[in-house]
């Protein structure tokens, strides 16, 4: 009867035939590993199914050794499936609490193997006891006084019994040289396979230290990748960073152009008060106009220009006042049009720099 003692699961590999180096992985995903216990022959093996498909039937001898070739991974051989197997474990504590079971397990295979050593020795030494019993037992059969009659009636049921137990210890020692054969052969077989699995440990060991050397590869080309993912978003940064500035700029192109029709509307408006100025300025010549006439009639009517005195004055007054403002509007119209001169010039320049 055959009872499982231990459960867990993980990913199950074995050694690569061919090559010896790599893993073959033989589940798709995480199966159940399971440690079995058979009492009727007092050993232990190791099982595990995918489906209908038996993936690992390895029974655990005294002479194997589970590795732990990682924080997750470890590994065992088996020589008489003459294979490697290896368990990916999804973390530390289960692979901790496996290799724990497995060294239980072979510390009670050991111990079986012990007892049965044991009992064979024993049975050796039994056999060899009764086959040194054999001479006293036909010294006192032989030593029986009486007629041949008696000697016959007596020693004859002593000599069936010691030629069954013969035939018994003889079958005993023939079973023992027999087991003794099995050993022997069996520990030939366990040294070969010792040799096969520390063929298959330094195997792994220079595999351990190959992967060593990829992973640090890997950590360097890591490293560089990451530099460059550095480096990649510094630029994207900056380039957002321009976008941004463009879109100040564009901003900023808006509001100029908005400015900048305003100006032009202002500017029509100066325009359009500037068509006025020759008509003030006919004005102008015509109030001088008048005025020469009438001065020049002033002479002839210097009676009159005593009455007409305070009109010439007050006109006077107001062609000086007139050409002033004038003045002043056309330094105001001249610096308007000299601001929006420098506005367009700008404004142009900074549409090309954009």
């Amino acid at each position: 009867m055959e009872q499982p003692i231990y459960t867990t699961r993980a990913h199950v590999f074995q050694i690569d035939p061919t090559t010896k180096k790599n893993w073959v992985p033989a589940s798709k995903q995480a199966v159940t590993v399971s440690y079995f216990y058979d009492s009727t022959r007092n050993s232990y093996r190791i099982i595990s199914v995918d489906g209908s498909k038996v993936i690992i039937n390895s029974t655990i001898t005294p002479n194997m050794t589970f590795t732990k070739t990682s924080q997750k991974f470890g590994q065992w051989a088996d020589s008489r499936a003459n294979t490697v197997f290896g368990l990916g474990f999804a973390s530390e504590q289960q692979l901790a609490k496996f290799s724990e079971k497995f060294q239980e397990v072979k510390e009670a295979a050991k111990l079986a193997r012990d007892k049965s050593q044991d009992k064979g020795e024993t049975l050796s030494n039994h056999s060899q006891e009764e086959s040194g019993r054999d001479t006293p037992s036909s010294n006192r059969a032989s030593s029986i006084n009486g007629t041949d009659d008696e000697k016959f009636l007596h020693v004859e049921p002593e000599e069936a019994v010691l030629q069954t137990e013969n035939e018994h210890l003889k079958s005993a020692i023939e079973q023992s040289n027999t087991s003794a054969k099995k050993w022997e052969t069996e520990l030939q077989t366990l040294r070969e396979n010792n040799a096969r699995l520390v063929d298959a440990l330094q195997e792994s060991s220079a595999n351990v230290e190959s992967w060593k050397k990829q992973l640090g590869a890997c950590k360097e080309e890591s490293d560089t990748l990451r530099e460059k993912i550095a480096e990649l978003e510094a630029q994207c940064n900056e380039a957002n960073q321009e976008k941004q500035r463009n879109a100040q700029l564009s901003v900023r192109v808006q509001e100029l152009e908005a400015e900048l029709h305003d100006k032009e509307q202002e500017l029509e408006n100066l325009r359009k008060q500037a068509e006025i100025i020759p008509q003030l300025m006919a004005e102008c010549e015509s109030i001088t106009t008048k005025l020469q006439t009438a001065e020049s009639r002033n002479k002839e009517l210097e009676g009159r220009v005593d009455g007409l005195q305070l009109d010439i004055d007050d006109s006077q007054q107001k062609q000086v006042n007139m050409k002033g403002e004038l003045k002043k509007f056309m330094d105001m119209l001249d610096g308007k049009i000299d601001e929006l001169h420098e506005f367009r010039q700008g404004l142009s320049k900074l549409g090309v720099d954009n």
